[in-house]
């Protein structure tokens, strides 16, 4: 019996302030809108605190490569739902896997690979995942 990663989601309101002049959401929103979800995660999913984390601890988390999908537009007033899953735990990375999906019809509107890097602040350069977040991390899907 295969056990499935855990996923962490959030439902979301298309606001006008995601759409473009035609009532779609206008795509560089949707990075908007998958960075709260990343901040969440590591708020409520993983229990460290992501300004705890990048403010006091001086830990940077940033993009280093995004591969998106759009599949289905999304309008204003629309109701979505953003995932986000762990697909892989490297020593100063991790891959996430997103997904915006219809919280009415379970459209796939959206998907996102993205991987971070943990640097320091102090120096900008790549660091190890430190192993409280490591933990956190691990806990919630594939160490590959």
């Amino acid at each position: 019996m295969s056990q499935t990663p855990p996923v962490f989601s959030r439902d979301r309101l298309i606001r006008f302030s995601d759409c473009d002049p035609a009532g779609i959401v206008f795509y560089p929103q949707y990075f908007v809108m998958f960075n709260g979800l990343v901040e969440d995660w590591f708020n409520e999913g993983l229990g460290l605190g992501y300004q705890r984390t990048v403010i006091e601890r001086r830990i940077g988390l940033p993009t280093v490569r995004l591969e998106a999908d759009f599949k289905a537009v999304s309008a204003m007033g629309d109701w979505v739902t953003l995932s986000l899953e762990v697909e892989r735990l490297g020593g100063s990375s991790l891959t996430l896997q997103l997904r915006c999906v219809g919280r009415e019809d379970a459209s796939l509107r959206m998907t996102m690979r993205q991987v971070i890097v943990t640097t320091s602040l102090d120096t900008h350069r790549a660091m190890e995942i430190p192993a409280d977040m490591r933990a956190a991390i691990s806990r919630q899907g594939p160490q590959r």
